[in-house]
């Protein structure tokens, strides 16, 4: 291991973009900057008040949250994702999603020869978390390409993510449902990462979970929902996210975390029942979105872009059909700053992710200079 660094691990993708950022920088109307995906609007009075009344915290928070959070997420699955059978024995508050996905492979005591399944296009963090593991990640592009699992080639985890960072892709019930039963039959546990169900733009609801019972048949055995507050309710600096699903799985991720004082905040637990319990807010997040990807995305196509017709998510997945660096060039040439597609995989390679995360006013400047 070299000295201050894990082996294995790559580098930070986000520090690649310094040069790009300071041309964007530059222009005379300012930085549009359209690259990480963080939230810009004011997070929600009622979760703000909930915060400052549960701030008088001096004893240490529970680990697998409070019954009153816990039952929050068991029916908000039941109210706005179509689950009515969460088991609030099967939720446990996380600090944000980002480092579940990270740690997941430690907590479930995967390491050195086992295999983590990711999809081909898909966040750094699936990878990397792996990696921390010491074990191997293997882009899994349709089941059917592990051919004839045996031990050495059966996948101990395989994530999902739907709607997908940074496609927007949506996988439909059917789909889930096969994956399920793939997963069963062969010993697999999956893992759904679903932060971004609530903003779907076709008009058809929530995209479906990993838990809906159209998918799992009536049980969650083997399954994991992930699911973060950060965008639906402007909450990336609380840090307020979940995982729901199997009891059992849950009961043992547990345990690990108890041991390493992995503990969501109490005040920030009280923020995250007043969230969960408020939909008003939610609605008015996703008409903020929706207005600022009606304006954007056209004046991409105007620019020669070619966006995903995916409907979800938060991102505009474009090609110019050119190396995605090139893309991100080009752009910060007029002062907008973009993820190149090749951070997601050697699938993106000639996309960038344009993210819906800046204000009115930055996204009117962006059109404008397109």
């Amino acid at each position: 291991m070299s000295r201050g660094r894990v082996a294995g691990l790559p580098d930070f993708p986000w520090d690649s973009l310094a040069p790009h950022k300071a041309t964007a920088a530059a222009h005379a109307g300012g930085l549009v900057d359209l690259s990480v995906g963080t939230p810009v609007d004011p997070t929600p009075r009622v979760v703000a008040e909930a915060l400052a009344a549960a701030a008088d915290s001096p004893g240490y928070p529970l680990t697998a949250g409070t019954p009153e959070l816990r039952e929050a997420v068991a029916a908000w699955f039941a109210r706005r994702r179509g689950v009515p059978d969460v088991d609030p024995d099967g939720v446990l508050p996380t600090i944000g999603s980002k480092e579940m996905v990270a740690w997941l492979p430690t907590l479930l005591g995967l390491g050195v020869g086992d295999i983590v399944g990711l999809p081909a296009v898909a966040y750094p963090t699936y990878d990397v978390g792996a990696r921390l593991a010491g074990a191997t990640p293997v882009v899994v592009d349709g089941l059917t390409a592990l051919g004839p699992l045996t031990e050495a080639t059966r996948p101990r985890l395989l994530w999902v993510n739907s709607p997908s960072n940074p496609t927007g892709a949506v996988l439909g019930v059917g789909h889930l449902a096969k994956v399920v039963s793939w997963a069963r039959r062969h010993g697999v546990v999956v893992a759904s990462d679903e932060c971004y169900a609530q903003l779907t733009w076709t008009g058809d609801g929530p995209a479906p979970s990993i838990l809906d019972p159209r998918v799992t048949g009536g049980s969650h055995d083997g399954l994991l929902a992930l699911y973060s507050l950060s965008k639906q309710s402007n909450l990336a600096g609380y840090r307020a996210a979940f995982v729901a699903g199997d009891p059992a799985l849950v009961a043992g991720l547990l345990q690990v975390r108890k041991h390493a004082g992995m503990i969501v905040p109490g005040p920030v637990q009280a923020a995250m029942v007043a969230a969960l319990g408020d939909d008003a807010h939610v609605e008015e997040q996703h008409a903020r979105y929706a207005a600022r990807r009606s304006i954007l995305r056209p004046a991409l196509e105007r620019a020669g872009f070619r966006v995903a017709d995916t409907g979800a998510g938060l991102y505009l997945w474009s090609t110019r059909d050119e190396p995605a660096l090139a893309s991100v060039a080009w752009l910060a040439q007029r002062g907008i700053l973009v993820a190149p597609g090749s951070f997601y995989g050697s699938a993106g390679e000639r996309h960038v992710r344009v993210a819906l995360t800046a204000t009115d006013e930055r996204i009117a400047a962006a059109a404008g200079r397109l």
